[in-house]
């Protein structure tokens, strides 16, 4: 070993669900939405000034956190955009977790979190889940140096009760608690009432999954204006410049449009409930799921040799190796031509294999 290498970070990275580019595919496995973002997206990005991408974009987004003050019904210095909810994460835990005491979060949850933990040396402890996905509030009545889960959980796909959201916050008010809802828009219960009440709650949402825009990466935490000024301090302290001027017009066009964002909602949670009653009468069974993704498990099957086997087919969905998870499947609702197709190759595999 070069004696520089000894002061190389060395961390274990997130593993992003796999991005194949294949003609006719299926592509069921990083929730992805099936449809095109807003017209409106389109059209401001047709009349957009080319010229305009000589200058730096606005450093604190103010066009779009407008439009999202104005949706959400906040105040604008309530809100912290940045590119992707990831990058809000990421941002919200370099910020907030910064105690000798560990973060708490689940044990089956969204597998950044550890990765961020580890990236910024952050103690953390995992409560375990219980046998129905759910967690265990009391679990979360310990000293902290921080709380985060999603709600919806991923990949489980369950939403807690509110309630629930709320005991955890209450009970914690020494540290920050954050609350991911990237899945919140397809039948969940928002925290975002909480965050008046509670000045240590900081909501984290996305344009990724409902409002069809994974490809410009624009997410957002709304939360006591303290919480977003010590966020936008760090920032500010990285890198300016975050988000780029595209991305900015675009999320702004997205949010002002807001029957064409409750018509794909609507269109996903329609299919969702079709694909439920669908993979029951195969002798699937699931979480009851409030996101854009079921994530089902067989008894009968081999749910790897099924993973596999709809891999051949070019129809892909997402499977971990983990021994608590590694018997279920999570699936991405796509359009109902896509899951027309997805139950032609499951039903040949079970035809083949039961």
């Amino acid at each position: 070993m070069k004696a520089w290498e000894n002061n190389i970070r060395k961390v274990v990275p997130y593993v992003a669900g796999e991005q194949p580019n294949k003609a006719n595919m299926v592509k069921l496995n990083t929730n992805e939405c099936p449809y095109p973002p807003s017209p409106n997206v389109r059209k401001v990005m047709e009349e957009t000034d080319i010229n305009k991408f000589r200058l730096y974009p606005d450093t604190n987004a103010a066009p779009l956190v407008k439009e999202l003050a104005g949706f959400y019904g906040v105040e604008e210095d309530m809100i912290f955009v940045g590119v992707g909810s990831d990058d809000v994460l990421a941002n919200a835990f370099l910020t907030f977790f910064n105690s000798d005491k560990p973060v708490l979060f689940p044990n089956i949850t969204y597998s950044f979190y550890p990765v961020w933990a580890d990236l910024y040396k952050i103690p953390y402890k995992t409560p375990l889940l219980d046998e129905n996905f759910h967690l265990v509030k009391e679990d979360y009545y310990v000293e902290n140096g921080g709380i985060i889960f999603p709600n919806p959980n991923a990949p489980t796909s369950l939403m807690e009760d509110l309630s629930v959201v709320e005991d955890i916050v209450a009970h914690n008010q020494s540290s920050v608690v954050i609350i991911d809802e990237a899945y919140v828009d397809f039948g969940g219960v928002s925290a975002l009432p909480l965050v008046e009440k509670y000045e240590n709650l900081l909501v984290v949402q996305t344009f990724s999954k409902s409002r069809s825009m994974a490809g410009m990466r624009i997410g957002f935490a709304i939360g006591n204006k303290a919480l977003i000024k010590a966020m936008n301090d760090v920032k500010f302290s990285i890198n300016s410049y975050t988000m780029n001027y595209t991305s900015i017009i675009a999320g702004a066009e997205a949010v002002k449009d807001r029957e064409y964002f409750k018509a794909v909602c609507s269109k996903i949670i329609t299919t969702r409930e079709k694909t439920k009653e669908r993979l029951k009468e195969r002798g699937f069974s699931f979480p009851d799921s409030k996101t854009n993704f079921i994530f089902a498990t067989n008894d009968k099957l081999n749910i790897t040799e099924l993973f596999e086997y709809l891999r051949s087919k070019d129809v892909f969905v997402r499977h971990w190796d983990s021994p608590l998870i590694k018997d279920y499947l999570r699936i991405t609702i796509g359009t109902d031509e896509e899951m027309d197709i997805l139950f032609k190759y499951v039903d040949e595999f079970i035809k083949e294999n039961m």
